[in-house]
């Protein structure tokens, strides 16, 4: 009978971590980001295209008008650099205990900072990045349709922003209801596609085009505070186009994983193939658009080019497909937690339909901390690297860089905000 107790113990300890095991993967296998693991290494690599490249590419040259050309070069590069180094340390975190996959951003802060803390960090931060950047979307879908209406047919009847907006958020209201990330592969191929296709066709008719008349590189502001806020502002653009970390381990739960063969292993050869594409796509845009237009270019380069008109509606239409794709990638992990959100993005992107202003007000915000530093906060946390070892330079050095992004870009987005609403007439 000694014995007895101790056996009936542990029996009643394994019954119940079983029932619990049974419990969370009949949860998971409901969940949207991990209801189907059967992704592909491929999968990895558009899925982070399009999360990637998106809104954020088309501002670039506007915010080398804002940095100029030194500043502006470097902090591009750096944000490439830095940014990729913290996504490999997600990947590399995702599996980092034997036997647990962290699925999801917050299950990592979790894991990191301890169970409420975790929470009270990551899912503010992410909800405002996921939320921040659909009603972007919305905005730049909205105006992709309707530079598309204006380029087809010029002669017609000025339709307002407004209506292309809702015109936009009425596909959502379909695609929203896909179960998973694997369904959404279809659309997000499509979109990794049209995000290459847009960014050539922006830089490619921009060289077609040639320098403009009186070109000129100097900062556009005439004040010297002007000068400061612009360049805060740009930095929450540049921000702004690294914003793939966000999702990135929702899009590692996809892949399946095995004591052999870890999920990192297809998913990072995804992310280098999509950094690549980022590549091709950023600098050429950034660089080219800004030689060709100076300090003359918009806040969106398809603005500024106007001819061939056909041209130019196609690159607004391959805009709109993308940004499609791109919405449902940064939806879908907000789906997993809150099911009713995103009917406010479009009212929202509605109200506030500033490009240029939403892009570095959510860059610096909320993008930077997710991007920039945060990923090297956890990393500190878990892996205690030696002081002052190169790890440990590393990741301080992006927490200084990306510290400074989170506080100033957000300065400079807002002035811009507010410059752009005194002339604005709400849902015109």
């Amino acid at each position: 009978m000694g014995t007895q107790a101790p056996t009936d113990q542990n029996n009643y300890a394994s019954t119940d971590i079983d029932a619990k095991l049974a419990k969370q993967k009949a949860i998971d296998d409901w969940l949207p980001i991990t209801s189907s693991r059967n992704a592909k290494w491929w999968y990895s690599a558009f899925h982070n295209v399009t999360a990637m490249v998106g809104a954020g590419v088309l501002s670039l040259p506007y915010a080398m008008s804002e940095l100029g050309w030194g500043p502006g070069v470097v902090i591009l590069v750096l944000s490439w650099i830095i940014t990729f180094y913290t996504l490999w340390q997600m990947v590399e975190m995702h599996e980092m205990v034997p036997g647990k996959r962290f699925d999801r951003y917050h299950e990592l802060g979790q894991y990191a900072f301890g169970e409420k803390l975790g929470l009270y960090i990551v899912v503010p931060q992410q909800l405002v990045v996921e939320v921040g950047v659909n009603i972007v979307y919305m905005v730049t879908g909205g105006k992709s349709l309707q530079k598309v209406h204006h380029s087809v047919c010029p002669e017609c009847k000025n339709i307002k922003l407004t209506y292309f907006i809702m015109i936009f958020a009425s596909v959502h209201f379909v695609l929203s209801h896909l179960p998973n990330f694997n369904s959404i592969s279809g659309v997000s191929l499509a979109a990794a596609v049209m995000s290459l296709s847009y960014s050539t066709i922006a830089w490619a008719a921009s060289v077609n085009k040639g320098v403009v008349d009186n070109v000129q590189y100097g900062y556009k502001a005439k004040s010297t505070s002007g000068t400061m806020f612009g360049f805060f502002n740009a930095l929450g653009e540049v921000a702004f186009a690294y914003a793939g970390h966000n999702v990135v381990l929702e899009i590692q739960a996809t892949i399946p994983s095995t004591p052999e063969k870890p999920s990192k292993g297809p998913m990072w050869r995804g992310v280098i193939v999509a950094y690549i594409v980022v590549a091709l796509c950023y600098f050429p845009v950034a660089l080219i658009g800004y030689y060709i237009f100076g300090n003359s270019v918009d806040d969106n380069i398809l603005i500024s080019l106007e001819k061939p008109s056909w041209l130019i509606a196609m690159a607004n239409m391959f805009v709109v497909i993308h940004v499609i794709g791109s919405y449902q990638i940064y939806a879908m992990p907000v789906f997993d937690m809150i099911e009713t959100v995103f009917a406010f993005t479009m009212f929202v992107g509605i109200t506030f339909p500033f490009f240029g202003g939403l892009l570095g007000f959510f860059g610096g915000f909320a993008f930077a901390p997710t991007t920039y530093f945060l990923p090297c906060i956890m990393w500190l946390a878990i892996y205690k690297p030696r002081k002052f070892s190169l790890s440990w330079w590393c990741n301080y050095i992006c927490i200084f860089f990306g510290v400074l992004l989170m506080i100033l870009s957000p300065i400079g987005g807002l002035r811009t905000i507010i410059i752009e609403a005194k002339n604005y007439t709400f849902y015109s």
